[in-house]
């Protein structure tokens, strides 16, 4: 009788879905350099909120480990057969390219697995080219393999290079994409928390004429916001997508919210569903 109780209070622990975003774990103008300290930081957030009986469910993106490579070969497009690209230096293909960017998606996984194993957290790792198709917050992907919960382990996904069902071949599968069906599809997920580098939210001014007056501390889409979009760099939405992907999600009922995950106390807090500086995510009113 008392192991079943157990394991119906283990089930019903509540859950959080946290996207590290992948300029904050690494340093996006060197290519595949990761932030250990960042890490590390981060980590220690998850096992705390998870010694206050949450699970978390994490989705790390790119940064440095995905990006770079990926806008030179414009994966995020799908297959180019009549472009003419220009040697790498370690790929030569479209196709390579892609081989290229999942290993290098596997390294960087694997230094947030290190850093979570420090903390005596599991991670039970699901890279989405081995279970996901197609790219968007609608792809083919089934997410019974996210359904375990254990006070010890981790679930932990990631952007990545995915097949793609039509002419394409193959695509990116954003983090932020990957979240929504997580947030939604999964029992028990009470909030979702964007974890970015450098801004406490979303902005109404630029993040380099900011000041603390600037952040939106409630933001819906019929709220305008400045954001930097590194477009010569990123092959994903940037912010908007996030805030995009964030409202869709809170309009399902789940608390959603953006905050500076260099600031780990933030970021903590967040996760605990405790007021903290930053921006929650709503849908249109």
């Amino acid at each position: 009788m008392l192991l079943s109780h157990f394991t119906f209070a283990v089930f019903m622990r509540e859950r959080v879905v946290i996207k590290w975003g992948g300029g904050l774990i690494t340093d996006k103008t060197s290519l595949c350099t990761p932030d250990l300290e960042v890490l590390e930081q981060l980590a220690a957030c998850v096992a705390t909120c998870i010694e206050h009986g949450f699970d978390v469910i994490l989705v790390h993106g790119a940064g440095s480990f995905g990006h770079l490579r990926s806008k030179h070969w414009r994966l995020n497009e799908g297959y180019l057969p009549d472009h003419i690209f220009e040697n790498d230096g370690i790929c030569s293909t479209q196709h390579e390219a892609m081989e290229v960017v999942r290993k290098e998606m596997l390294e960087l996984n694997s230094h947030v697995c290190e850093a979570l194993l420090k903390k005596n957290l599991k991670p039970l790792i699901h890279p989405p080219h081995q279970w996901a198709k197609n790219t968007g917050p609608s792809f083919i992907g089934n997410l019974d393999r996210f359904s375990s919960q254990d006070v010890s382990k981790i679930h932990v996904t990631f952007g990545d290079v995915v097949e793609v069902e039509d002419s394409r071949e193959f695509g990116i599968l954003s983090g932020d994409d990957l979240v929504v069906r997580l947030s939604l599809e999964l029992p028990n997920v009470k909030r979702l928390v964007f974890a970015i580098k450098g801004v406490d939210g979303l902005l109404r001014v630029p993040p380099e004429q900011a000041n603390e007056q600037d952040l939106i501390e409630n933001w819906s889409p019929d709220i305008s916001f400045e954001g930097t979009h590194e477009s010569d760099i990123d092959v994903t939405g940037g912010i908007g997508l996030k805030a995009s992907r964030g409202s869709f999600v809170a309009s399902k009922g789940v608390q959603v919210v953006m905050i500076n995950g260099g600031i780990p106390e933030r970021v903590l807090g967040a996760m605990l569903g405790k007021p903290v500086r930053g921006t929650v995510v709503t849908a249109k009113k």
